[in-house]
């Protein structure tokens, strides 16, 4: 992957906060905007949803997901130009016993620290998006298929 394209690639992960999720419901395809903050690595993305989203009940339901970063539309004259990534992968529910929520927590807080009282809400749940794989497309004629290993090894190249 050339070196402009992996910097824009990371630059599209670590700089947005919003992304569409789409999960696979009973009756179809379901998707939402959602707000999500990366770990190290870049081994998985973490969520936080509320069960009264169709999108977080069937994502308990079949937790393969995707979620779509893409670069702002800047009204250029071909939106197909702009550049996108779509991560794909396994959602899991960090369990609040578990010693782990608390790291997980802080990272989201600190990139969000407006859903501090979110937390505290007993429908909402921090989950955590396992990649396995990502597609970047960064512009006409430019589109990569990477591993979740592949992904994680150019992020620790930076």
């Amino acid at each position: 992957m050339q070196h402009q394209d992996r910097t824009s690639m990371l630059r599209l992960i670590h700089g947005g906060r919003w992304a569409a999720l789409a999960a696979c419901g009973r009756n179809g395809p379901i998707a939402a905007q959602v707000a999500y903050a990366t770990e190290p690595g870049l081994a998985s993305i973490l969520l936080l949803l509320s069960l009264l989203a169709a999108h977080t009940r069937a994502l308990l339901e079949n937790p393969r997901a995707a979620l779509s970063i893409g670069e702002p539309d800047d009204g250029r004259h071909d939106p197909q130009t702009l550049r996108r990534l779509t991560l794909t992968g396994r959602v899991v529910v960090v369990d609040r016993d578990d010693g782990h929520c608390g790291t997980a927590a802080k990272r989201y807080l600190n990139r969000f620290p407006a859903a501090r009282q979110l937390f505290e809400f007993s429908d909402f749940m921090l989950l955590r998006l396992f990649i396995a794989e990502a597609r970047y497309v960064g512009g006409l004629g430019v589109a990569r298929t990477l591993s979740a290993d592949t992904l994680q090894a150019l992020e620790n190249e930076e």
